[in-house]
């Protein structure tokens, strides 16, 4: 049976989804993509940032001390850290304020001729150091030995008038006394006598001042001091109206500085003067590298450079071996004040970390973490004002693996490391602390580099201390004997060891330490 249904039937077709018209399809925001990747990198900034204070963090931190054996020391496996140390000593620090000055001659003459010639001869050599009274130069004096001769002529002629003037005068009294004159020829000559009297006078005058003529003519030094380059060669004419003269003369014994300090510093410097002290200034070369002399401040300014806020000050020095120059550009420090029985310590000992300013303290053996508030600093020393006693120690050098609570053993330093005496120093690494902090090396307590701070207790502004370890008498006190240790590393290189030491132990410690350096 034939039928029209097809026999194979096809499933019916899929309906198709329409996209939705243009008037309801959703928005799409074109910087969703830059948000999520501008946020991605903000969190990971945020993770770098956070890692990185914890690491600042953690290494600013005093980490307590290991256990014996928990790890290896500079002296061997768990041992004490070798470390130097420096007994505080007592000390009287003066104080200082330094400026910069400028070198200055005691008195300056510029030489001129004080009459019109020829200079015919010059009787010094430049530079020479000449006295007072010196003849220097001679201009021709024939023009003013014409001239002396000339007034003495005229005096002799005034002189023989007065004569005759005056055998008149006494005729006309006698014949006024027989009334044979009138009165009045007598009183004119009278005047006559009178006016060749005034001649007279004026005829000296003319011979006094043709005579020093002649003294001008011979010039000579005013003051002692050294001559500069000449200015005028012999042979021309020199006149009293010339602009740059014949010389210039410098007194350098005494020389004076003149130099600038700080407004705020000037009160204190002023009292010490009305008060007749005699305030001793130092002059040092501009690297602070020599002393050049001593001398005394003299005087202060009259007023402050409200341009600068500083005021001007005037020192004397003897300059007896001319290390002084006129124009010269030297550094001042002057002594204000002396404090007596401050604690002093080497400024390498003071460190710096989170907690603010520390020095390790060793006690019974062990570093122990000290505050402490430092005062002057000059150099390698400075005075502590809270936290130290006179009886302390504290380390100067091995801050490489210290920590608080570490176990040392006292070595003596070694290279850059070597201390200065107290009181040794130079004003070229100065600075005046509060604080702050002191230089010394990098410890686990933070950086031991200091900083410059603000004068806390009361003393002028800029001041500064050098030779922080003179005693009150003046004298320099030695650093404290250093106690080697037993380890081999205190010996000298060949010295031979002590009789029954293991070499073979001391050998490999040695190894060890330096793989680990």
């Amino acid at each position: 049976m034939t039928t029209n249904t097809p026999t194979d039937l096809k499933a019916p077709p899929l309906e198709t989804h329409r996209p939705f018209p243009t008037a309801h399809r959703p928005p799409v925001d074109p910087e969703a993509p830059k948000k999520r990747h501008f946020l991605r990198w903000m969190l990971i900034l945020l993770v770098i940032a956070g890692a990185a204070a914890y690491v600042v963090f953690e290494a600013g931190r005093p980490q307590p001390a290991k256990k014996a054996g928990g790890g290896r020391g500079r002296g061997g496996l768990g041992g004490p850290i070798p470390v130097a140390v420096q007994p505080v000593v007592r000390a009287s620090v003066p104080v200082y304020l330094n400026g910069l000055g400028n070198v200055q001659a005691y008195y300056t003459v510029t030489i001129h001729s004080l009459v019109n010639g020829q200079l015919m001869s010059v009787m010094f050599k430049e530079g020479d150091y000449v006295k007072e009274g010196q003849v220097l130069a001679q201009i021709d004096p024939r023009p003013f030995e014409v001239q002396l001769a000339q007034a003495q002529g005229q005096l002799a002629h005034d002189e023989a008038i007065l004569a005759d003037a005056k055998l008149d005068l006494e005729r006309y009294r006698t014949l006024l006394a027989q009334d044979a004159i009138p009165k009045q020829q007598l009183d004119t000559q009278v005047a006559t006598v009178g006016q060749y009297e005034g001649s007279i006078k004026q005829d000296q005058a003319n011979i006094d001042n043709a005579k020093l003529q002649l003294v001008y003519a011979r010039i000579t030094a005013p003051i002692s001091g050294r001559i500069g380059l000449r200015l005028v060669d012999p042979g021309n004419i020199v006149h009293t109206t010339d602009t740059n003269g014949l010389l210039v003369i410098t007194q350098l014994q005494p020389i004076t500085v003149v130099f600038t300090i700080p407004e705020d510093s000037l009160p204190a410097v002023l009292r010490k003067l009305n008060a007749g002290a005699r305030l001793p200034v130092e002059a040092w070369t501009r690297d602070n590298s020599k002393k050049l002399s001593s001398g005394y401040l003299l005087t202060a300014d009259n007023q402050i450079d409200p341009t600068t806020g500083t005021a001007r000050l005037k020192a004397v020095f003897a300059n007896l071996d001319y290390e002084l120059f006129p124009n010269q550009f030297v550094n001042i420090r002057l002594l204000v004040d002396t404090q007596p029985n401050q604690i002093v310590i080497p400024t390498a000992a003071i460190q710096r970390g989170q907690q603010g300013t520390f020095v390790y303290k060793v006690v019974d053996g062990a570093a122990r973490i000290q505050q402490v508030q430092p005062g002057i600093t000059e150099g390698n020393n400075t005075s502590i004002r809270s936290g130290l006693n006179g009886n302390d120690t504290v380390v100067v050098d091995g801050f490489d693996r210290l920590a608080d609570g570490s176990k040392v053993r006292v070595r003596p330093p070694t290279g850059s490391a070597t201390l200065t005496p107290l009181g040794v120093s130079s004003p070229g690494n100065e600075s005046y602390g509060s604080g702050e902090g002191g230089s010394g090396s990098r410890g686990r307590g933070g950086k031991g580099r200091g900083a410059r701070g603000a004068n806390t207790d009361g003393l002028p502004a800029g001041a500064r201390s050098p030779r922080a370890g003179a005693d009150a008498s003046g004298s320099n006190v030695p650093p404290a004997p250093y106690n080697a240790g037993s380890s081999p590393l205190d010996r000298a290189p060949g010295e031979a060891p002590p009789p029954g030491e293991d070499t073979r132990g001391a050998r490999k410690g040695l190894l060890r330490q330096q793989r680990q350096q």
